[in-house]
């Protein structure tokens, strides 16, 4: 699939989700058995691991489509970019989505932790840490409100994959892969994009990194 197409084809399944209307995909005996041996998945989603995002289902995919990766507030470490460039480089992917959601728990304990000055202790800390930055732009963009704030996350989180890795950086300008954020609506089951880079035509997406 071209980015475009991968990008296409989670944005019907997700149609599908929304309305009610899910065909569960790649799930028979078959599916499983033609994967033993290699996988072709057409996107990487790296999300939060929030238990009410669960990427296979909100996009209604099935076994060997999707590449996925989670931490708390879709937080980026040396373990996430490894497996995002694995992602790219080993098994071709033509897209990334950085999905976060509503009402996130990691993003409003960095919220909390910015207006009160109290840091969590233990390894939350550095947890809060990598998404204080993203509360601090919103806040600078006049953005108070904590879904708010999740949306600027995304946003932050897919710009930061491109700018630190140059393998993603360079299959994006070489138009192999599309990264994009996506902003997803407990309530009503929605993932909107948001923003991103690479060859998808759509107003939240820029054509290349530099343009």
């Amino acid at each position: 699939m071209t980015p475009a197409q991968a990008w296409q084809t989670l944005h019907e399944g997700n149609a599908r989700f929304v309305a009610g209307k899910s065909s569960h995909p790649n799930q028979d005996a078959n599916r499983r058995s033609s994967l033993v041996h290699e996988q072709n998945p057409f996107a990487v989603i790296f999300g939060c691991s929030d238990s009410r995002l669960a990427a296979e289902i909100i996009f209604d995919l099935g076994l060997g489509d999707a590449f996925v990766i989670r931490t708390a507030g879709q937080v980026i470490d040396d373990a996430v970019l490894g497996s995002l460039e694995y992602s790219i480089a080993m098994l071709g992917v033509p897209l990334i989505v950085v999905l976060g959601h509503d009402s996130c728990g990691a993003v409003t304990e960095a919220k909390r932790t910015v207006e009160t000055g109290e840091m969590p202790g233990g390894h939350l800390r550095n947890l809060v840490e990598r998404i204080t930055p993203s509360v601090l732009a919103a806040q600078r963009n006049g953005l108070s409100d904590v879904n708010d704030m999740v949306v600027e996350h995304t946003k932050q989180t897919a710009e930061l994959l491109v700018e630190s890795s140059p393998l993603i950086a360079a299959a994006v300008e070489e138009g192999r892969t599309a990264v994009v954020g996506v902003s997803y609506r407990l309530a009503e089951g929605h993932a909107d994009l948001v923003s991103g880079y690479g060859a998808l035509t759509h107003p939240a997406v820029v054509r290349s990194r530099l343009s």
